[in-house]
């Protein structure tokens, strides 16, 4: 009896795409706060860009948390919400 040969090709694009989809998702679901350095990481936009254009809109004012002089830190599922809400009016 002779075994079969097996061909499979393989789109690594296709695969890397598919693996940081797939990571999104589990850190998504693991984050509680975030802080603006992170903020910056996920959404691609500079910390400046952020300051200007997002952080001070009253909705993410109303979310921020933070002792008096601290590091500044948002809920990560309502923020995520309202920067979305900020970009879809523009």
């Amino acid at each position: 009896m002779s075994l079969a040969k097996v061909n499979i090709d393989l789109d690594q694009e296709q695969i890397k795409s598919y693996i940081n989809e797939r990571v999104n998702q589990i850190l998504h679901q693991s984050f509680i706060f975030w802080d603006i350095d992170l903020m910056s990481k996920r959404t691609c936009m500079s910390k400046s860009f952020l300051e200007n254009e997002i952080l001070r809109d009253p909705r993410m004012k109303l979310l921020e948390r933070r002792k008096e002089k601290g590091k500044r830190f948002w809920p990560f599922e309502e923020s995520l919400s309202v920067v979305k809400e900020i970009m879809d009016e523009w």
